[in-house]
């Protein structure tokens, strides 16, 4: 049994890795590169044959761990794409908009066409939480993990041990979605490091930092701009400022959501209750009137139209990284304005225009132009998706078993902390793999 990294290997992104066991082919993850100096690794061929790979998991939707399955169709893929059913119904919509993104923006040519797309959702085999998917005499079972709506561990038993892919893992006690399951029982861990070297600010301290940025640049005359994902993050703020209108605790506000693809990632959140934690649930089921001031932006006039708002607005906008995307034209409009404030809520790869930012440069080119940083940039990163160390620590710790640790999805020096603190705290023996290696598994 052979498992080898092609991607998110010493950085964030490309999450791809490929088991290989009694002739069978499982693919885990097919993830964008988006890191600027990685970009490139996106156009070459795959550094595997799709055509002998017999099945693919998926972990969840967001583009790093998925926007280059197509690519496998494209390249010969034929085999079954097992995910949950969230998952499935976010991932037509993340792919299309990639699709579009590629067309667009920076992109020198698509990836993949529409065919391409249709041919892997058509693939798609939904595996709900907890149920066993078996497979040739592999067993195969997905759990929750907490980090966007759908999101999975992958735990794939192979001749009595047992391999667990962490993919992203969530907060505990965050907005909407339940807590992260741990597996009981791991021989093999390939676990996320985004955090692993730093602590989150509470939940309730990261809220109320963003209202008072709010309530400041307000106050100056100004408007916030909050580059989001739009599976995920958008959808955790638009709870947390209805709900702090409905609590009294900011008055009634004009949010603008300047992303079609978060607007319909919003609609699938709320076909999904059945992964919601009680208290959403409790939200969905006794509605009350709010005031927050909520504007879906569809077309692109519409976006544009924005331009001439100069105080009084939050604008929520793709990318989450600000790498393309409506964003790019918001902070073209903003960024340059003392009274403005640019909140970040996310993880920012390196390389990225929203890492330059949070970095602190102090211009930086957007669509084609070098602009002054002068609006205040909060970086507020309680809002993150992502576990921080101690909730990674506790996940793994959770294990009842020992299993060897591989450390990826994470930038080289985060990782190495990481290392260092799992094998002190917990007495597991880790490994950080380089792109393109392979390690058996005994």
């Amino acid at each position: 049994m052979k498992i080898e990294f092609f991607g998110a290997t010493k950085t964030v992104t490309g999450s791809c890795f490929l088991i290989t066991t009694n002739g069978q082919k499982i693919l885990i993850d097919c993830g964008l590169f988006q890191e600027d100096e990685k970009e490139y690794l996106n156009y070459e061929p795959f550094p595997f044959n799709p055509r002998k790979v017999d099945l693919m998991v998926l972990t969840h939707a967001h583009l790093d761990h998925s926007a280059l399955v197509p690519k496998l169709f494209k390249e010969g893929f034929r085999g079954k794409i097992i995910t949950t059913p969230a998952t499935r119904d976010l991932l037509g919509i993340m792919l299309f908009d990639a699709l579009k993104v590629q067309r667009n923006e920076h992109y020198k040519q698509p990836l993949y066409d529409e065919e391409n797309i249709q041919k892997a959702i058509k693939k798609i085999e939904a595996l709900p939480y907890g149920k066993i998917l078996t497979f040739d005499g592999i067993y195969i079972r997905l759990l929750d993990a907490g980090h966007i709506l759908g999101s999975a561990s992958v735990e794939i038993e192979i001749n009595e041990k047992k391999i667990v892919f962490s993919g992203d893992i969530g907060r505990t006690g965050y907005p909407i979605l339940r807590d992260p399951s741990p597996p009981e029982k791991a021989d093999f861990l390939i676990v996320e490091s985004t955090y692993g070297n730093r602590l989150h600010k509470s939940l309730d301290d990261s809220i109320n930092e963003l209202l008072q940025a709010i309530k400041d640049t307000f106050r100056m005359g100004g408007n916030v701009v909050i580059p989001a994902f739009a599976v995920g993050r958008t959808q955790d703020l638009l709870y947390i400022l209805n709900r702090a209108v409905r609590q009294g605790l900011i008055e009634p506000i004009n949010v603008y959501l300047d992303s079609p693809l978060a607007e319909e990632a919003t609609k699938i959140y709320l076909s999904h209750p059945e992964v919601f934690d009680d208290e959403a649930l409790r939200e969905m089921r006794n509605p009350k009137k709010t005031s927050l001031k909520l504007h879906f932006v569809k077309s692109v006039d519409e976006s544009k139209k924005l331009n001439n708002i100069k105080s009084n607005a939050v604008i929520i906008a793709g990318s989450g990284m600000c790498q393309g995307g409506r964003i790019a034209y918001h902070l073209y409009h903003n960024i340059d304005r003392e009274e403005c404030s640019i909140i970040f809520v996310g993880f920012q790869a390196k390389g990225t225009l929203g890492r330059k930012i949070v970095d602190g440069e102090k211009m930086v080119s957007i669509l084609g132009k070098m602009m002054p940083v002068k609006a205040k940039v909060y970086t507020i990163g309680g809002f993150s998706a992502h576990a921080d160390q101690e909730e990674l620590l506790n996940w793994i710790g959770n294990i009842k078993s020992k299993p060897e640790v591989f450390l990826v999805h994470g930038e080289e020096s985060v990782i190495e902390n990481f290392k260092q603190t799992i094998e002190s705290k917990l007495g597991l023996n880790c490994l950080i793999p380089d792109r393109l290696s392979s390690y058996e598994l005994k």
